[in-house]
């Protein structure tokens, strides 16, 4: 894709999650950043945008309104936030991109139903518990019949806003909800740790299936199939652990971030900017 091809976009938020996305979308050939918007002039990530070469603005939403239109913006702030956001950029045409846990919009797993993102201008991309876990548990759902789901997620103090620590009552609730979406389950718990360990430790989500008519083989084969797809476009994905028993199935999945700008420890922030950027990307090619 020729750069003048480059699908236009902006990203709304200028926390841990907006400058690596930033970072992100810089080295896409297909996405070309034209704007970063937070609500403090003098905050690090909007220092950080600016030195990475990229307009900024501390104007939030409405300077994103009277600079566009956007072909894609990202939602990055926090879940409170984000209907008003939507109420304002929808006239204007845009995709709007939620990486907020929000239950708003058309639910969007890459991997899973990622090629119906081009039918839709309000995508969420539920919470980075939930990109973790559900490409897993979808594979098993579709092997047996799951009658109870819990997945913990734990990540690290120090890859946690404090965006994500205010939304974590819509982080459960979101994730929840998404999980018996795609796996048919009614009944599905989610928790959250946030480790304050040192060294900080990678990013961790804990699933626990109990479930009817397992084999073990065809399982194991899914979930490895699962695993490779999450890992084309999040290559520090991976399953540590894996056990099928008679009635119940448990995985430990881990992600390492491999982002220029993030530690290792943030496999939480790089799992779902990869997938939005990803996203971002496949609608650009649509378009073309």
């Amino acid at each position: 894709m020729a750069a003048d091809e480059r699908r236009r976009v902006a990203v709304l938020g200028a926390g841990l999650i907006g400058v690596d996305l930033a970072d992100k979308i810089r080295r896409s050939p297909k996405l070309e950043l034209t704007l970063v918007a937070g609500r403090d002039r003098d905050s690090l990530g909007l220092l950080r945008a600016a030195e990475m070469g990229h307009p900024t603005t501390a104007g939030g939403v409405r300077a994103v309104v009277e600079a566009g239109p956007f072909d894609v913006v990202f939602d990055a702030t926090n879940a409170d936030s984000h209907a008003e956001h939507w109420a304002a950029l929808r006239p204007t045409g845009t995709t709007l991109i939620d990486l907020t846990p929000t239950g708003l919009g058309t639910v969007i797993v890459p991997g899973v139903n990622g090629h119906r993102a081009a039918a839709y201008r309000h995508l969420n991309l539920i919470s980075c518990g939930g990109q973790a876990s559900i490409p897993v548990l979808h594979a098993i759902s579709k092997r047996c019949t799951p009658t109870y789901i819990e997945v913990v997620s734990t990540g690290a103090s120090a890859s946690a806003g404090r965006a994500t620590r205010l939304n974590l009552d819509q982080y459960i609730a979101t994730t929840s909800a998404a999980i018996r979406t795609f796996t048919g389950t009614r009944d599905a718990k989610v928790m959250v740790n946030l480790s304050p360990a040192r060294p900080a430790p990678p990013f961790r989500v804990a699933i626990t299936v109990l479930a009817d008519g397992i084999r073990p083989a065809p399982v194991r084969t899914s979930i490895a199939a699962a695993a490779d797809t999450v890992r084309s476009y999040t290559p520090g994905f991976k399953v540590t652990s894996l056990a099928v028993d008679p009635g119940r199935i448990s995985v430990a999945v881990e992600v390492t971030a491999s982002g220029s700008r993030l530690p290792p420890h943030a496999g939480s922030v790089d799992i779902i900017n990869a997938a939005a950027v990803l996203l971002a990307e496949q609608s650009a090619a649509a378009s073309r």
